[in-house]
C-alpha cells in the first residue's frame, strides 16, 4: 500500500467515535497493517476505531455501532464473519468491508448474505477500501490496476494450503492431489508476480 503510513492509531478503548456519519472500525490482528490503514483512513475524515479479535470488534459495536466497518476474515479468535453478523444486528444500514488474504467464491457468498457490502482480497490498498465503503447501491467496482496473476493466485493457495497442515510436505500434497515432489519444486521456488 503505498500511500499509508506507519504512525500510531487510536485503540478500541478509545472514546466512541464523534461523528456517527463517518464512524469507522478496522478489525485485523495485523497491527501494522490497521495502523497504518487507520491512519490515512483519518486523514480522508474517518473517526476510526481498531480492533484485533473478534472479542474487541464485538465489544466496540456493543459500545457504539459504527457506520463503517473493515474486518479480516480470518482473526486470532474466530471469524470476521461473527463480527459483521453483530454490526448488522446493531445498526443494519452500516457499511462492512471483509478482506482477507484467502478469498473464495463460498466465503464472499457467506460474508454478502450476513450483510457485508462487499469483500476484497488482501493485499488491498486504502483508494479501494474507501472506494468499497462509499460505493452507492448497484455500482460496480473497477477493475483492478495490478491484479494477481493465476500463476501467483495458485501459489497463494498452496501456500495456505501448506500452512494449514503445518507446514508438512506429505499432507499437504496429498490434500491438493499433487505428487510430493512436484510440490516440494513449487515451494522451493520463489512467489510469482
Amino acid at each position: 500500500m503505498p500511500d499509508i503510513d506507519f504512525a500510531p492509531a487510536r485503540s478500541t478503548s478509545a472514546a466512541p467515535a464523534t461523528s456517527a456519519e463517518n464512524s469507522l472500525l478496522l478489525v485485523d490482528d495485523d497491527r501494522a497493517f490497521s495502523t497504518r490503514l487507520a491512519r490515512v483512513m483519518e486523514g480522508r475524515g474517518f473517526s476510526v476505531r481498531v480492533a484485533d479479535s473478534v472479542a474487541e470488534g464485538i465489544a466496540a459495536i456493543e459500545a457504539d455501532a459504527p457506520a463503517y466497518a473493515v474486518i479480516d476474515m480470518r482473526l486470532q479468535d474466530g471469524s470476521g464473519l461473527d463480527v459483521i453478523a453483530r454490526l448488522k444486528e446493531r445498526r443494519p444500514e452500516a457499511r462492512g468491508v471483509i478482506l482477507t488474504g484467502y478469498g473464495n467464491i463460498a466465503t464472499a457468498v457467506t460474508a454478502v448474505k450476513l450483510g457485508a457490502y462487499d469483500y476484497l482480497a488482501k493485499p488491498a490498498d486504502a483508494d479501494e477500501i474507501q472506494a468499497a465503503l462509499k460505493a452507492e447501491p448497484g455500482e460496480r467496482a473497477l477493475p483492478p490496476e495490478n491484479p494477481m496473476s493465476a500463476d501467483r493466485v495458485r501459489w497463494e493457495h498452496i501456500q495456505r494450503v501448506y500452512e494449514l497442515c503445518g507446514r508438512n510436505v506429505s499432507e499437504t500434497a496429498r490434500r491438493l492431489a499433487m505428487h510430493r515432489r512436484t510440490l516440494q519444486r513449487i515451494l522451493a521456488k520463489r512467489a510469482p508476480r
